[in-house]
């Protein structure tokens, strides 16, 4: 059953965002969804203020960051303030989504939990299809961890960094946590995945149960694989996927970071995260994941309104705050 706000955030959100906008060419789906996220962004936390920067790829095409700082957790001494960095890939299905569209998100979790917060504007398809997304997201990863980022306000950070990532988002999150320890690579300290998108077909029973859910069907999930992975006929039989960008393909799940996986209740993505975090704890790992009840994909933009909503932003700060000072 829907928590009541949910069913009024739907009801608002189907005004402005068509049930089949998925299927519309790539353009007009950007289009509608800028509008969409614009309408459910309020102004900055008064405390939190940004920074605009440019990193260049190694291949020369630029990817915009964004960096969100809690003032007033600046301001503090060392032991009194969480520090470090959260990397933040936003969802959009590959194919929509910008530092804009999200913005409601990053700058509450840098005002809520004190953490810097850079969110990075990868490229999308199916101008840019596999592994385009997941190698922009890479990059910037390892320049982070090696101090490269073109922030002057970060030049002397030297927090721990954290990844964090909601629906493909969160696939580009797991994928890069996965892919630094197939090469040795240490220093991401916590992995934060919110009803993320994980394999190429959703994991049972939500990929049936919730194939006609509100906000995102099973339908719509296919439309945005197709666009960056292929059709699934030609991912299959000709066009070679690259391993390291579906996580629940992966042949282990050691050496993770510690992990919180989100799944919201009425979604089909929903068993992507339980699946994911059941690997995890299976090999060893420190895996939670957290379901929330009434909840929809997408739900992050009702935090103004929605108690079940509130409860899961909350379990994400704590769970960022809880590995900040590692």
């Amino acid at each position: 059953m829907l928590e009541p706000a949910i069913a009024a955030f739907i009801e608002r959100t189907a005004s402005i965002y068509p049930a089949n906008t998925a299927l519309l060419p790539p353009h007009e789906q950007r289009a509608i969804y800028d509008s969409y996220a614009a309408a459910f962004t309020p102004p900055l936390p008064p405390d939190v203020s940004t920074e605009g920067a440019v990193f260049k790829a190694r291949a020369g095409h630029p990817i915009k960051l964004r960096v969100y700082r809690n003032m007033r957790s600046a301001g503090n001494t060392a032991s009194t303030r969480s520090s470090g960095t959260v990397l933040y890939f936003h969802g959009g299905g590959f194919v929509v989504g910008s530092l804009d569209s999200h913005q409601l998100v990053t700058a509450r979790l840098a005002a809520d939990t004190g953490l810097d917060v850079i969110a990075v504007d990868y490229r999308l398809a199916p101008e840019h299809r596999a592994p385009d997304a997941h190698d922009d997201c890479l990059e910037v990863t390892l320049a982070a961890l090696e101090h490269r980022l073109p922030f002057a306000s970060l030049q002397n950070q030297d927090g721990p960094l954290q990844l964090a990532g909601d629906s493909a988002g969160g696939n580009l999150a797991a994928s890069v946590a996965m892919r630094l320890r197939d090469c040795g690579i240490q220093g991401v300290e916590g992995l934060a995945l919110i009803y993320p998108m994980l394999g190429i077909e959703p994991q049972l029973p939500a990929r049936e149960s919730e194939a006609r859910a509100p906000m995102l069907t099973l339908a719509d999930v296919h439309a945005f694989r197709d666009l960056y992975w292929g059709k699934l006929t030609d991912v299959a039989c000709a066009i070679p996927r690259p391993a390291w960008t579906v996580p629940l393909d992966a042949n282990r799940f050691d050496g993770l970071p510690p992990t919180l996986a989100i799944g919201a209740e009425h979604d089909p993505l929903r068993d992507d995260a339980r699946v994911f975090a059941e690997r995890i704890s299976a090999a060893g790992g420190q895996a939670e994941w957290w379901i929330g009840t009434g909840l929809v994909h997408g739900c992050w933009r009702a935090l103004g309104s929605s108690p079940g909503v509130q409860s899961m932003h909350g379990a994400v700060c704590r769970f960022l705050s809880a590995h900040s000072n590692a």
